[in-house]
């Protein structure tokens, strides 16, 4: 059932970060998710490096850098993805 939490909560990060960069980002739904836990995961690891990821009650810091992570990893896959998919529209009118 972790997995699909896991989904459930990268998806949910992966969106707000999508909303939240300035602009569209023309990702499909599922490397939304994939961009979502891979922030999460990398928030998970800054806040492990702060000292933050285990508080009393609800982890905010947390669940702040794993957004943080999201944005990150969104703002970067985005153009990377526009371009490989101009390159391929690019190949196929060719």
């Amino acid at each position: 059932m972790g997995w699909l939490w896991a989904i459930i909560l990268g998806l949910v990060l992966g969106l707000l970060a999508k909303a939240i960069i300035p602009g569209k980002q023309n990702i499909p739904l599922w490397l939304t998710a994939i961009c979502g836990m891979v922030g999460a995961l990398l928030g998970n690891a800054v806040a492990r490096w702060a000292g933050v990821d285990a508080t009393a009650g609800i982890d905010w810091w947390r669940h702040a850098f794993q957004l943080v992570g999201a944005i990150v990893v969104v703002a970067l896959v985005s153009p990377l993805w526009a371009k490989m998919r101009g390159a391929k529209h690019r190949r196929e009118r060719a």
